[in-house]
């Protein structure tokens, strides 16, 4: 049954992000969905997933490991091998060609990993404090085990790491690159003072913990461009033990963050937090002075009417949804007109196969 349309002053109207311009201000959160094989290469199933999806404003593809210490998910793509590259042309070029637009998101998995995924490899971390709890590996669930704290003299290597992989992302075709800075991994580990218990330039004071991220993005900046990149932070997310507990640290935190990055012209910032509307959120996007997409959809499904607010209430130029995307192909088209949305169905979130991935339906025409 069609309801009333969105306004045109809302989500069906354009943004221009980067060098992009995106037909509507939908964007499709990262979601890790375990569909590649063991290779990390994505194949005609990504292709197909993601290629129906491309009447979204932006496409965020889900978490993909620059280097193979970093996978943090059994079944998760890399952007690490020539296979890989080659395996996410074919997705970029579907993309493309039916009209779309995509972005990689980069994601180093740092101490939310173990060596029965990524190659047998000790996960690393800003310092030596394990998760409490498990992960699941190709073997079955298993304890989180204490990683390597990362010296300083290997921390260049890390930065290249995410280097080579936005290099070979935009090698592949791809739009651009969003560095994943959210949810308890490598990058927000550094920022997290529960995971980041250094006492070098790296760890203490809230610009030290900041330092690491900021070196990465500018690094990723001076390879392919700041109009290809795009970053992702979750503060006070407190998720997978990156506590973040005392609100004035985490504004100075973060506050830090974003001052190094407002001279660098990135394509956009996305923040995921429960209050995007509040004084935290809106001080940053204040400070960064871009393109802000908001994500405040963790908890709950962000639905239609949630998103028409963020936008008429100017709270972001841009939404990022996930499950909503996950089960609604043409969610761009549903949401402009009105149209009943499919339910998403969580036991296929985390499977293999095309159930739950590639056979939600369309709106009829």
């Amino acid at each position: 049954m069609k309801g009333s349309p969105v306004p045109k002053s809302s989500l069906t109207t354009p943004l221009d992000l980067g060098a992009l311009r995106l037909p509507n201000r939908l964007v499709m959160a990262p979601l890790t969905r375990m569909r590649s094989g063991r290779d990390g290469v994505p194949g005609e199933l990504n292709v197909e997933h993601y290629t129906q999806r491309a009447s979204m404003g932006l496409i965020v593809t889900e978490g993909t490991y620059p280097d193979v210490v970093g996978q943090g998910f059994a079944f998760q793509p890399g952007i690490q091998t020539p296979e890989q590259v080659e395996g996410w042309r074919r997705v970029a070029d579907s993309v493309h060609a039916a009209g779309g637009r995509i972005f990689m998101q980069v994601m180093h998995a740092g101490r939310v990993s173990h060596p029965d995924l990524n190659g047998g490899a000790q996960p690393v971390a800003p310092s030596a404090v394990a998760i409490e709890g498990e992960i699941h590996t190709y073997r079955g669930k298993s304890a989180l085990p204490v990683p390597h704290a990362l010296t300083t003299e290997e921390l260049p290597d890390v930065v290249d790491s995410f280097v080579r992989a936005a290099r070979n992302a935009v090698e592949a075709g791809l739009d651009g690159v969003e560095l994943h800075g959210a949810n308890g991994y490598l990058l927000h580990e550094f920022l997290a003072p529960g995971a980041n218990q250094r006492t070098d330039e790296y760890g203490g004071s809230p610009e030290n913990r900041a330092r690491f991220v900021l070196e990465v993005v500018r690094a990723v900046v001076d390879e392919i461009g700041a109009e290809r990149v795009g970053l992702r932070i979750s503060p006070e997310h407190n998720i997978q033990d990156a506590w973040e507990l005392e609100h004035e640290d985490v504004v100075a935190t973060y506050t830090a963050l974003v001052a190094g990055l407002a001279d660098l012209g990135l394509a956009y910032l996305s923040v995921l937090h429960r209050e995007p509307e509040g004084e935290l959120v809106q001080g940053l996007r204040r400070a960064f002075g871009g393109v802000f997409l908001a994500n405040s959809g963790f908890g709950t499904p962000t639905s239609r009417e949630e998103g028409v607010r963020l936008l008429e209430e100017d709270v972001a130029d841009g939404v990022v949804v996930g499950r909503p995307a996950i089960a609604n192909p043409d969610l761009a088209r549903r949401w402009a007109e009105g149209l009943a949305e499919n339910v998403p169905n969580p036991r296929t979130f985390y499977s293999q196969g095309a159930e739950g991935y590639t056979d939600y339906p369309f709106a009829e025409a």
